[in-house]
């Protein structure tokens, strides 16, 4: 209930962007206030349709809306021409995601349930997917530095990677949601009553 009193922000960051956008620092602040309520209302809709249409589309969702700012943030840019600002966006979304969000939910785990299990199927699937967008990230930086390398070259070489990565994911998303749903799912959580030994059985975030 606080939280949504901050949804008096998003007017008034408009009103600045329109009235006042030499005032970058107050667009700014008011642009983060304002963004905190509907974070959170997009992860409260996320969960309701995740309870109605499967855990499996309610993860993609989650994922999918989870980085609608680094999104935005990268069209409006990449529009400013600000490449710096796109790639900074990137690589704090695959920290933020990687590191603080699947530790967080380790350690929240971990001081609930002494011992944790994964769907190993699942886990290795979005593994490829990192090292697969890891060495998308890589390969023009490597090209870029070697000698004789120009840039209508670079720029096939980024664009076609783009359509590879898009291709990939569209697949996954076909093998996890489509044909194989039922390998990514996690077990049935033990009834009330009924000895846990500690386990637990969940797909990684």
């Amino acid at each position: 209930m606080l939280m949504n009193l901050l949804l008096i922000f998003v007017p008034i960051a408009i009103a600045l962007e329109v009235f006042a956008s030499a005032h970058h620092l107050l667009i700014f602040i008011a642009s983060s206030l304002a963004i905190l309520p509907l974070a959170g209302w997009m992860g409260h809709a996320t969960e309701q349709l995740a309870e109605r249409m499967g855990e499996g589309v309610g993860g993609l969702l989650n994922a999918t809306f989870g980085n609608a700012a680094e999104l935005i943030i990268a069209f409006a840019a990449l529009h400013a021409g600000l490449h710096q600002v796109v790639e900074a966006s990137i690589i704090g979304s695959v920290v933020g995601n990687m590191l603080l969000v699947l530790g967080a939910a380790m350690l929240a785990g971990g001081m609930r349930y002494p011992e944790q299990q994964f769907n190993p199927l699942g886990a290795r699937s979005q593994a490829t997917m990192l090292v697969l967008a890891a060495i998308a990230l890589i390969l023009p930086a490597t090209f870029e530095s070697i000698d004789g390398t120009s840039v209508k070259m670079l720029h096939q070489l980024s664009v076609s990677i783009a359509v590879v990565l898009l291709l990939v994911y569209a697949l996954y998303l076909l093998f996890s949601l489509v044909t194989h749903p039922a390998l990514f799912r996690s077990s049935p959580a033990p009834e009330k009553g009924a000895p846990e030994n500690g386990r637990r059985r969940c797909t990684p975030p």
